[in-house]
């Protein structure tokens, strides 16, 4: 049997990424890219288990991959990234019978790796991580203990390596000037979650697939009435980070953020579409609570917010805001008088407001649309008809199209 470890820090953050089969570290993107399938869980000699005052995990796959182990705060994390591995009938919750875990998330992260999240309930570090080779197959194991919040919170962090973390910001041009209807509109789709956050579910339907598939034929429907550019920010099952999404929609020159979501509540009834705009303070509870979920998928996920704007930046967003929110919310008002006219269901108060984090882009006038909760049957039968979804997309372009016109017309005599 070959073990092989990466080196570590003891008590601190790790950064492990394997070269395997006595290959040296700086040769692991090459093996990697070798690999020709997908490494595989077996689930029925994998766990992860109190031990001690931690926590044991133990990963048994079908081949050696490169993988990595990181800690990340608020909440406290354990993040393991991987060449991709195939979540396929893994059920990832039932792999924990931790108590320390306070909640397991396995899946796609970004093209071509996985991540496996486990939520802790409180600081640890990582005391040992390694693999073991025998034949084709291998095993990972990673021990944790408790620490101080003062020595967790010290190293905790995303590790920087350029295998792994995603390139850096483009160089861009000045601010891009509002639409004049002179071309065509460019418009970013943002089909909510994907990858390793599924978003809502109900029985075999989850939320990211439904709202993949719904933002595929809104696309259609508008690059084919013409006067449109459409652009998503996600193509596929892929997980991408909220602030991913909005630098997409720069990168793309938006005229329009749209983000589209189907949830679910657990208590109470909740039928319709809804549409949000961006608020410091949310409309009600139900949309703080909605809000707060919304960016606590990211958290799980293991991206790492800590950062934060500096003064500056954030006053300036501020006075960008003072422009874009009025026509954001114009748009959420089009797109209620369009569905309402399509005799299409909404809820009894479709227009609300809350601080969701993918609206908040300064200089794109962005909503958020619930096209109906996945927690209702009649909402449900709805989105799995393709028919209903036709009607929805349709009146989503006559929305687009007058408030465009409306838009256009103002930015005329501002410019006058």
């Amino acid at each position: 049997m070959h073990r092989i470890f990466q080196r570590f820090l003891h008590g601190s953050l790790v950064a492990v990424m394997l070269a395997w089969l006595g290959v040296v570290p700086g040769s692991a993107q090459d093996v990697a890219q070798e690999l020709s399938a997908l490494a595989r869980l077996d689930p029925l000699a994998s766990s992860v288990r109190d031990d001690g005052a931690g926590v044991s995990i133990v990963l048994s796959l079908s081949q050696p991959i490169p993988y990595r182990v990181m800690t990340l705060a608020n909440p406290p994390r354990l993040v393991l990234d991987f060449r991709e591995i195939d979540w396929s009938g893994v059920d990832t919750a039932a792999l924990s019978s931790a108590r320390r875990v306070l909640e397991l998330r396995s899946g796609t992260f970004r093209q071509g790796w996985s991540r496996l999240v486990l939520e802790l309930d409180g600081p640890y570090a990582v005391r040992q991580a390694g693999m073991d080779t025998a034949g084709a197959s291998a095993v990972i194991t990673v021990q944790i203990a408790p620490v101080s919040a003062e020595v967790f919170a010290a190293n905790a962090g995303a590790a920087r390596d350029p295998l792994w973390d995603f390139p850096k910001p483009a160089i861009v041009g000045g601010a891009k000037r509002r639409q004049t209807g002179d071309g065509p509109l460019v418009v970013v789709l943002d089909p909510g979650h994907g990858g390793i956050d599924p978003g809502a579910e109900n029985g075999a339907h989850d939320e990211a697939d439904l709202m993949l598939t719904f933002a595929r034929e809104l696309k259609e429907i508008l690059i084919r009435s013409g006067g449109f550019t459409v652009v998503m920010t996600r193509e596929e099952d892929l997980f991408v980070p909220l602030e991913t999404r909005i630098s997409l929609a720069h990168a793309a020159g938006a005229d329009v953020f749209l983000s589209l979501h189907a949830d679910a509540i657990a208590e109470g009834v909740a039928t319709g579409a809804t549409i949000y705009t961006l608020a410091e303070e949310a409309s009600d509870a139900a949309s703080a609570a909605l809000a707060e979920r919304h960016d606590r998928a990211d958290l799980l996920a293991g991206v790492d917010l800590s950062g934060q704007d500096d003064l500056i930046a954030a006053v300036l967003m501020e006075m960008a805001r003072v422009e874009t929110s009025p026509r954001s919310d114009r748009l959420a008002d089009a797109l209620v008088t369009s569905i309402k006219a399509a005799k299409l269901d909404m809820h009894k108060r479709p227009r609300l407001f809350a601080a969701f984090s993918v609206l908040k882009s300064p200089d794109v006038p962005s909503v958020l649309l619930e096209i109906g909760f996945l927690s209702s049957p009649r909402d449900l039968a709805n989105l799995t008809d393709s028919k209903w979804r036709a009607r929805m997309a349709g009146s989503i372009l006559v929305a687009l199209q007058s408030w465009a016109l409306a838009d256009a017309a103002e930015a005329g005599l501002l410019r006058q």
